[in-house]
């Protein structure tokens, strides 16, 4: 299920925003950004890009997804890492949980050794603040649940076609 309207709480947005901020220091990158497979930013850490970050979030987005086609193209379930490696700076993307993606930027102040070490743990501790946030959304989803039972339903279609017959 892809959510495209993401409602944080506060207790998970500060776990969320705590473990970018321990990647972006113990990694020593410039910027630290999470986003969903739709390119949704959902929080962003760091030094502030030169670019427009919304169309950086969704091409992000659209990279990952192409490289998950690829994967399959070779017999590969996905790829739940993509590196891109530029002269001064670089960036390594990490699958989060399905439909989460984890972009760190950096440059040459660091290794890439350094980045992947550290975007382990924040990955794990990012997977169980997610899969927490999902477990609450659901709960809240079933809460207002707008599932009728038949009865009603019968009633709602036969006033439907009552008010558009001839």
């Amino acid at each position: 299920m892809i959510r495209t309207n993401w409602k944080v709480f506060e207790e998970d947005y500060y776990a969320i925003n705590t473990t970018l901020q321990e990647l972006l220091n113990n990694s020593n990158a410039t910027s630290v950004i999470l986003l969903d497979k739709t390119g949704q930013m959902i929080s962003n850490i760091g030094e502030e890009p030169r670019f427009d970050m919304y169309s950086f979030a969704s091409l992000c987005a659209a990279d990952f997804e192409a490289n998950a086609q690829l994967a399959k193209l070779i017999g590969e379930k996905d790829f739940s890492t993509l590196y891109h490696q530029g002269s001064n700076e670089s960036m390594y993307l990490a699958r989060v949980e399905q439909d989460i993606i984890l972009v760190i930027l950096f440059d040459k102040k660091t290794t890439l050794g350094l980045v992947r070490l550290r975007t382990k743990k924040a990955v794990d501790n990012l997977s169980t603040v997610i899969l927490r946030l999902y477990g609450k959304l659901e709960y809240e989803n079933e809460e207002y649940s707008t599932d009728f039972d038949e009865e009603f339903t019968a009633g709602a279609e036969l006033e439907i076609d009552s008010l558009f017959s001839d």
